[in-house]
């Protein structure tokens, strides 16, 4: 018995680490018994015995017959993948069946389809399917693949690049099985959940891990700024696939990694489940895009400098910097130098939060939000509604010879700048559709491109441009705006 009573010790001691070693040892050597020694070390400052934690084997039988399957078996079903492929354009060569041509320079090499792979839920048994709009980005036909080997073709029912989100439909004689959607907002860092998906086309995929972080953003995939992040390891192929609670409800939609070789690194990103609620609702009520509520009112980042300007313990909410005059914030009461701290008791960190919580309220709805003025703080109503139309709504269709021809521009609205992903403060012309085959389309314009100014007339309205554009002329220079850096062209035509 001493032998192992022995044995224990210097076991123990070995694990304690080599200072407890160096202190045993002299203490030996100035005359103290062993025993003594290790009573004093297991005893605290107050001489009472210290507590350990209690101890357990790590895995029990119990514990190791615990598994993620019957979760998986419930929820795997319904998530599909996305088979998206785009014709190429055809560009034929004016020399294409010439002999002469063919011997010396060969024949030309036709442009290949172009395909992308991904993933999607479904959501609704219905039929709707929840993928990320990169994976259909540009398709002309988008197909949907079961985990049980059936294929379905697909409408695209509502997509929006900004959130990198969209919304297909299939149809079948019996429902589909589904993944229910869950509340993203009750989501704690620590979680477990599952990332579902079919990465690199090798068949259907699941992988596990925790909640990383929450509302993250400038992620740089999307212009969506508030993404969960994860561990569980996402990979090409997972985008638009499911990301899982414990409970089996759908909380994220994976949408991206941050990494370097292209492999998971355990940080993944996913668009939160109550985001994708309120787009599938959208789709759904016939909508064909998202349509966000207009408060009428911009706003940017409190930084530190602003926080202690306004005598904020740290920089937190959304400054208004400006206000449109009879918008809805403006009859609320809201005021430039205002900062919006909590909307409907949901805190605003950031601007980007702000934005979110607003995209997930009902238009028609009265929005309850927090707000520090003039140094105190205030509670104001303040009604959602739907972005002004604009007076000339209305788009027209360019013709004639110009390299403006077969493009459909319109004057910008708010509600205009919504669906095409732009500011809503933003004026001008905007191109909203191009004509494939078309001059405007071989000159490279591009729906979203803001029209300013051609041969020396700036443009205000669609109408003027029309008046320009069909003007004769030769030589053709103008200024285009696209994602906020202006290009400038000359040209003959």
């Amino acid at each position: 018995m001493d032998a192992i009573r022995v044995g224990l010790v210097l076991l123990g001691l070995c694990l304690a680490g080599p200072g407890v070693i160096t202190a045993t040892v002299a203490a030996a050597q100035e005359g103290e018994g062993l025993s003594d020694v290790l009573t004093d070390l297991l005893r605290g400052s107050d001489g009472a015995p210290l507590a350990g934690p209690e101890r357990r084997l790590p895995f029990g039988r119990e514990d190791m017959q615990l598994s993620f399957a019957p979760l998986v078996k419930e929820t795997a079903p319904a998530v599909v993948n996305v088979y998206a492929s785009k014709k190429p354009r055809e560009v034929r060569s004016p020399f294409e069946g010439d002999p002469f041509f063919e011997q010396f320079f060969g024949r030309q090499m036709r442009p290949r389809a172009q395909n992308s792979l991904g993933s999607g839920v479904i959501v609704d048994a219905g039929g709707l399917v929840v993928t990320n709009f990169h994976v259909i980005r540009g398709a002309d036909e988008v197909k949907v693949a079961m985990s049980d080997g059936r294929e379905f073709a697909s409408r695209v029912l509502l997509k929006d690049e900004s959130l990198d989100l969209a919304v297909l439909k299939i149809d079948a004689p019996e429902p589909f099985p589904v993944v229910p959607i869950g509340d993203s907002d009750a989501l704690e860092v620590g979680d477990l959940v599952l990332a579902v998906g079919n990465p690199f086309g090798v068949g259907q995929t699941t992988t596990s891990g925790i909640v990383s972080a929450l509302a993250r953003t400038h992620v740089g995939v999307s212009d969506f700024g508030f993404f969960i992040q994860t561990d569980a390891a996402i990979n090409p192929g997972n985008s638009g696939g499911a990301l899982i609670n414990m409970g089996g409800q759908l909380v994220g939609i994976n949408t991206a990694i941050f990494s370097r070789s292209g492999g998971s690194i355990g940080i993944g990103f996913a668009i939160p489940s109550n985001m994708v609620r309120a787009v599938t609702q959208a789709a759904a009520s016939g909508s064909d895009f998202f349509e966000r509520p207009y408060l009428g009112a911009d706003f940017e980042e409190v930084t530190a400098q602003i926080a202690e300007s306004l005598g904020m313990a740290r920089p937190t909410g959304a400054l208004v910097s400006a206000v449109a005059a009879d918008g809805p914030a403006a009859k609320a009461g809201l005021r430039a130098g205002d900062v919006v701290l909590t909307l409907n008791g949901a805190v605003i960190e950031h601007v980007d939060a702000l934005s979110y919580r607003l995209a997930t309220q009902n238009i028609g709805t009265q929005a309850e939000l927090k707000v520090l003025s003039q140094g105190d703080e205030k509670t104001v109503g303040v009604d959602l509604v739907r972005a002004p139309e604009g007076a000339n709504a209305a788009p027209v269709m360019i013709r004639g010879r110009s390299p403006f021809a077969g493009a459909k521009v319109a004057d910008l609205s708010p509600r205009l700048a919504q669906r095409l992903g732009l500011d809503a403060d933003i004026k001008g012309v905007a191109v909203v559709d191009i004509d494939g085959s078309s001059p405007s389309a071989r000159f490279g314009f591009q729906p979203r491109d803001i029209v300013r100014e051609v041969n020396g007339e700036e443009i205000d309205t669609a109408d003027k441009l029309k008046q320009v554009a069909e003007t004769p002329s030769r030589w053709w220079r103008f200024t285009v705006e696209r994602d906020g850096k202006l290009l400038r062209q000359t040209l003959r035509f």
